[in-house]
């Protein structure tokens, strides 16, 4: 029987195996960032022991940085210390950082990829749910918690049970108008927040294939949303053509021997997965959130669904609906939003700022509205500037903000306020997630677009020429 793309890489990553129980494994690549290391660093101390293979550790400070006046002092006393001993860490432990304001500062799901960092057939882990982005390479990536950390840290190694392996197809051509965040939120909603759990996916499919590489990590990174392990698409031509020439990526006679494994790494035609499902790209429009996780979504023309009548299910519906001050039956379009939020490790490279920018193009901000606009690193800031989008913007009445998590999270300045309505490309729509109160609408960047310049809930695609 033929092996699976996660199996191969599994495999060949394998250390040790305990009989009836979980696997040692060798990790290529280790991201780590302010939120989840400071213990893990603190433990290496207490054990008197230094980083085993610090060249495979890079760090980023991400969540608790502003998102303007980076060339100040942090003023949060909470969100400075962590950076701080982020900075101290890595010195003290010869790992590279790059540090706030650093030319390859940004999102950790942003520039590990962009730098070349990110490579098929790699293990990846990071302190954060979120790391199943670089899955879309071909890897096996996924977030760890804090003694995980450590635990790579001092060995390079990790012991994990070998997740099951799934395949989710989506098939046909997309429509235009629809995006990769449109995809993964409509397998969500059909999956459901917990369909996957347990399972490492591997998405394939005429649709996923046609992707481009930003737009196949956006897809990978929403993967934990449905409880899988992590999310990963077999590399390709489109994938090499990506990595080629990126300042860690191989070259020379390396990149050939790279290429020649990479081409290897597809599952075969015979593999078996535990599961698999199939979806059809005829069937997904642009799509926003109505409820307080990922998978309560609808097409943006539809009607929030009626509750489930099973007890549990129908008290916690009604519930999501009374937080976000929705109802039953309801059309969201034509609903007035507060706040617009481009940006995250989901959202916030330099594609989505391109579509954003082509439909603000020729319009202006809405009245009322308050849009923040984050790259997910200095890297695709140079670029919003080098393509001119910053003008497109600045016309359009929008501000260009600094790189960082920003309002994905309510780690940072970026707090929505209470009560307030944001529809945000992020990944998570959380009872309090972008602030205390906060409601949140998940969307792709042409609905977040379309919601700017209108001032309320839009179907992008009545502004597309």
């Amino acid at each position: 029987m033929g092996k699976t793309l996660f199996d191969k890489i599994w495999d060949r990553h394998v250390v040790n195996h305990i009989a009836d129980g979980p696997d040692q494994i060798y990790i290529d690549r280790h991201y780590c960032h302010e939120v989840t290391s400071p213990q893990a660093f603190d433990g290496l101390r207490r054990r008197g022991i230094g980083v085993f293979r610090p060249e495979r550790t890079f760090c980023s400070p991400d969540h608790n940085i502003p998102t303007l006046g980076q060339d100040r002092p942090i003023e949060d006393p909470v969100s400075r210390h962590q950076v701080e001993t982020l900075t101290r860490n890595a010195s003290e432990f010869g790992l590279e950082y790059f540090g706030v304001g650093h030319p390859k500062n940004g999102i950790i799901h942003v520039i590990g990829p962009e730098n070349g960092l990110t490579l098929p057939g790699y293990t990846i882990v990071c302190g954060d749910s979120h790391t199943s982005t670089h899955g879309a390479f071909g890897a096996v990536a996924f977030g760890i918690g804090t003694s995980e950390v450590e635990m790579v840290l001092a060995s390079q190694c990790i012991i994990q049970s070998k997740p099951r392996t799934m395949r989710v197809n989506v098939e046909g051509t997309l429509h235009p108008g629809v995006t990769a965040k449109d995809i993964a939120l409509y397998i969500i909603s059909r999956m459901t927040t917990g369909g996957a759990t347990g399972y490492f996916v591997e998405y394939a499919g005429e649709a996923i294939h046609a992707l481009t590489m930003e737009e196949r990590m956006t897809v990978c990174n929403l993967s934990i949303e449905m409880g899988a392990r992590g999310g990963m698409i077999a590399p390709d031509e489109t994938t090499f053509a990506y990595v080629k020439g990126r300042e860690y990526a191989p070259d020379g006679e390396e990149w050939d021997k790279a290429v020649a494994y990479w081409r290897t790494l597809p599952s075969d035609p015979d593999a078996v997965f535990d599961r698999e499902v199939t979806f059809h790209a005829d069937d997904i429009e642009p799509r926003i959130t109505f409820g307080t996780n990922p998978g309560m979504g609808i097409g943006i023309c539809k009607s929030i669904p009626y509750a489930p009548t099973d007890g549990d299910a129908r008290t916690s519906y009604l519930k999501a609906l009374e937080y976000m001050g929705f109802s039953e039956g309801q059309k969201l379009t034509g609903v007035p939003v507060d706040y617009v939020f481009l940006g995250s490790c989901t959202n916030g490279r330099i594609e989505d700022f391109r579509a954003f920018a082509s439909v603000v193009k020729g319009r202006r901000k809405a009245p009322g509205i308050t849009a923040w606009l984050v790259p997910g690193s200095r890297s695709v800031e140079r670029q919003i500037r080098d393509e001119g989008i910053d003008k497109i913007l600045a016309d359009a009445g929008f501000e260009l903000r600094e790189p960082g998590c920003s309002a994905c999270l309510a780690m940072n300045e970026d707090k929505i306020p209470a009560g307030k309505l944001a529809v945000s490309t992020s990944n998570r729509n959380f009872e309090g997630r972008q602030g205390p109160g906060a409601r949140t609408i998940l969307a792709g960047p042409l609905v977040a677009a379309a919601a700017a310049v209108t001032g309320i809930i839009t179907d992008p695609r009545t502004l597309i020429d």
